[in-house]
């Protein structure tokens, strides 16, 4: 979710919408609507990491991510090149 409205974190695509307004409540925590829930394949007990960009020493864009999918993207990521490295 992107709060600085002047300038997006990222470029505007289809692949992002609005699915759900949720509130904070007094412990700071949230409720992932269950229709989004079931869509992201999200089960009690799963973990998910919170990845937040930075603009001028604010978060400006929060992002969630199931945390295995998130270790995967980085293996993938960085696999290939840690093993360069390490040759």
């Amino acid at each position: 979710m992107c709060t600085d409205k002047s300038e997006a974190c990222c470029p505007p695509s289809t692949c992002c919408k609005l699915d759900a307004l949720v509130s904070i409540d007094e412990r700071g925590q949230i409720v992932l609507p269950k229709e989004i829930r079931m869509r992201a394949g999200i089960k009690a007990g799963d973990k998910l990491a919170i990845i937040t960009c930075e603009k001028e020493g604010r978060i400006h864009c929060i992002s969630i991510i199931k945390a295995e999918e998130f270790r995967e993207a980085i293996k993938k990521a960085f696999g290939p090149l840690l093993e360069e490295l390490l040759r």
